[in-house]
């Protein structure tokens, strides 16, 4: 494979390309496969990632994309107990089996029960005999739960009790399970053993969604997937351990400038405790960069500095690649070993197969994820539109930046900041832009005469100059003023 960049990469981004229409022989774009590698051994069906910024990625929002076949980081601006609950808490959504059900003893009354249902949004617990036990004596489902004031009520007048339950052994099949509840008009299947200890947790609504999105991110367990970031300094090796015990799927170790000592130092130190745990590593934005991360040995290189709309860094320190050239550089660095994410400077949706068709793998956003219902930001009124818009903000934003610290302020401050907040209009669900950006890419392979994004990715980025025209100033006019 050549790894000189090519002419036309040479100070390229987005809107300095079109792709020339191929023969297609598709008869319907809906049938187009769009599935792509994440990191080595982990391939989504959409290869759209939301950023691990704190007004983009939440539990909610990690949960959604997963369940909609992406995937995303969570932000690490917590602390460590709090991000544990992030990731413990997507796991125990929509999974064919739930392990880790929710448990309450029969002494608690019905006041800790609301408590306990309403933290864990979960619509029933199971019931032991004693603290600890896991012995199974009853389910009290969010229908037992009296409408009336009657907190200091035992849980155990309003479950139903174990002798009145349908429960099965562990290792049932969906198809199994399916059977035994409809037969049994129940909602919620408990796994038991010989002695009643509980073993897991079967839900009719878990199994419906399995089957109307089987492309979900999930692991081999049937649980959603769910990304996490670290430093590379600090605590990063106590919040990865944390993180991986909570069983996370992708530990992402993100910084400014991955080309560096610190990353060298903090992968090799990761990969004595971790070993070979999933691990994306960057940002970096040249050839050499991706180079000195494939030779760390990681799972996936991130690529990017200063594209994005809440990044300041070509502003105030004049640093960074057209995020165009910055793909193609590192994957004819990396000769498509591993696996690229494209991190930023994405507008629109023809700027996501841009990336790939450049040599992108996945494609990060937080712009595009922000102005969703699912985006943990912070709804604001504009002044002058009165439309009601988010705050989204770069991670190293002053805002951001205070929010996260854990030393002295004046400390935190006399750094400058490289980051901004910007106000984004409410776009609606998170499924909605992942059903547009889907259709668009869809349509896109087609025009590429391909069957898959992954063909079209191999057959552009092997000769991308027989597919892609660099534009001149009047065709970016022709093809984007409108």
């Amino acid at each position: 494979m050549k790894n000189k960049l090519e002419s036309i990469f040479y100070g390229a981004t987005f809107n300095d390309f079109l792709l020339k229409p191929q023969f297609s022989k598709i008869q319907s774009r809906k049938s187009i496969d769009l599935t792509m590698p994440l990191t080595h051994g982990i391939n989504i069906a959409m290869p759209f990632v939301g950023a691990n910024m704190d007004t983009v990625m939440g539990d909610e929002m990690m949960k959604a994309l997963s369940l909609e076949g992406a995937f995303g980081f969570l932000a690490r601006n917590k602390s460590i107990q709090e991000s544990v609950d992030e990731v413990k808490y997507v796991k125990r959504q929509h999974s064919f089996v739930i392990e880790d059900p929710l448990i309450l003893h029969k002494g608690a009354n019905m006041a800790e029960a609301k408590k306990l249902a309403g933290e864990k949004d979960s619509s029933s617990l199971l019931i032991e005999d004693a603290p600890g036990s896991k012995i199974l004596v009853g389910i009290l489902s969010h229908r037992d739960m009296p409408p009336v004031n009657q907190h200091n009520k035992s849980v155990t007048e309003f479950m139903t009790p174990f002798a009145k339950m349908i429960t099965a052994k562990t290792g049932i099949s969906m198809e199994q399970a399916e059977i035994i509840m409809f037969k049994n008009r129940i909602e919620k299947l408990p796994l038991v053993d010989a002695k009643r200890r509980i073993k897991g947790l079967i839900t009719m609504r878990d199994i419906k969604l399995s089957k109307q999105k089987p492309y979900s991110s999930k692991d081999k367990k049937g649980r959603l997937l769910v990304g996490v970031s670290i430093g590379a300094t600090g605590d990063y090796l106590e919040r990865a351990g944390a993180l991986i015990k909570a069983e996370a799927d992708v530990v992402l170790m993100d910084v400014a400038h991955a080309h560096s000592e610190i990353i060298s130092r903090a992968v090799k130190n990761f990969r004595k405790e971790f070993a070979s745990f999933p691990l994306v590593v960057g940002n970096i934005g040249t050839a050499e960069g991706a180079k000195f991360l494939f030779n760390l040995g990681v799972d996936a290189i991130k690529v990017g500095v200063g594209p994005g709309r809440g990044c300041r860094t070509r502003l105030e320190t004049g640093a960074g690649t057209p995020q165009l050239q910055a793909v193609r550089e590192a994957y004819l660095a990396i000769g498509g070993k591993v696996p690229i994410i494209a991190d930023g400077g994405t507008k629109n949706d023809k700027d996501i197969f841009l990336a790939i068709a450049a040599g992108a793998s996945t494609v990060m956003s937080g712009s595009i994820f922000s102005g969703t219902y699912e985006a943990p930001g912070i709804v604001v009124e504009d002044p002058v539109t009165r439309q009601k818009v988010k705050l989204y903000r770069g991670m190293t934003s002053p805002e951001a930046v205070v929010e996260g610290a854990t030393g002295e302020i004046e400390d935190i401050l006399s750094t400058p900041s490289e980051g901004q907040s910007v106000k984004v209009p409410i776009v609606g669900s998170v499924a909605d832009v992942l059903r547009r950006v889907k259709g668009h890419l869809q349509s896109s392979v087609s025009y590429a005469g391909e069957e898959s994004l992954l063909a079209t990715q191999k057959k552009i980025a092997k000769d991308p100059e027989k597919y892609l025209i660099r534009l001149t100033e009047a065709s970016k006019a022709e093809s984007f003023d409108r």
